[in-house]
């Protein structure tokens, strides 16, 4: 683990918000003291405790902290899409990161993340279970959930990582470009599994480093059935997606080659 701050590429850290007061004054300072280039982006969803005053607040004496204020709680795939949506039309960030509000994933591996994208990834995960399992304060039914899902969605989408869940992940710039953002359909979980998903079926490279992470200190889990049931019917609606443009391309060719073999 290196704490040593050495790209000169522009930062952009999105963190989505709904009642999080107690702990984003805090989480903010921090992300902002690992490189000179980070910004941070909030994405709050009219908290009722107030997140989004305080965050206005912050930003009117930092230039490097913004705010993005939404009508109400929309989910966290469209808070992450809008959010990405508004760093690509401002400015020129190369490095794009998902980062939970709660303290659970650690901001002292930002640095980690960057050097990881500079050897050429395009796309780098927060990985609880690349060595062995790294997880804090989670009960032993949750852990399993979390656990089998991403090894289920790993099986079903084919993109071979061990993390399919994890929000703490980088993008270089040039892959949330590549995909098409108002295509995304998923939420939650699901939202991670599909952004991963679609990164792997535009050809660009994802690899994990090891985090480990420790459930919230402060408020309450956001996580609920829906949420569960969500990534198991997404992965297979990736996987027939898949297959059905696949079978449009094999058909679309094999009338191809039968018209040129009659023009013959």
């Amino acid at each position: 683990m290196s704490n040593k701050y050495t790209t000169s590429k522009n930062v952009f850290v999105i963190i989505p918000t709904y009642n999080e007061r107690e702990n984003i004054g805090q989480l903010i300072p921090i992300v902002l003291k690992k490189g000179p280039n980070i910004k941070v982006l909030v994405v709050d969803d009219n908290s009722p405790d107030g997140t989004g005053a305080m965050v206005a607040d912050m930003a009117r004496s930092n230039e490097r902290i913004f705010l993005l204020s939404r009508s109400g709680k929309l989910g966290l795939g469209s808070a992450y899409v809008q959010g990405f949506k508004w760093v690509l039309a401002n400015g020129t960030s190369e490095y794009i990161f998902e980062m939970d509000a709660d303290f659970s994933h650690n901001p002292d591996r930002i640095t980690d993340f960057v050097a990881k994208i500079e050897e050429g990834y395009d796309l780098v995960l927060g990985s609880r279970y690349l060595r062995g399992v790294s997880v804090v304060n989670w009960s032993i039914k949750r852990l399993m959930l979390s656990y089998c899902a991403s090894l289920y969605a790993s099986r079903v989408t084919g993109v071979p990582v061990k993390d399919q869940t994890t929000g703490y992940k980088c993008f270089h710039r040039r892959v949330l470009e590549a995909i098409d953002l108002d295509s995304i359909f998923s939420d939650h979980y699901a939202f991670q599994i599909e952004m991963n998903y679609r990164a792997k079926q535009k050809g660009f490279r994802l690899t994990e480093i090891p985090i480990v992470f420790e459930d919230r200190l402060q408020g309450e889990s956001k996580i609920s059935k829906r949420v569960i049931f969500e990534a198991i019917w997404v992965v297979w609606r990736l996987r027939l997606q898949t297959l059905h443009r696949r079978f449009k391309g094999e058909k679309k060719a094999s009338v191809y080659h039968r018209d040129s073999h009659r023009i013959r």
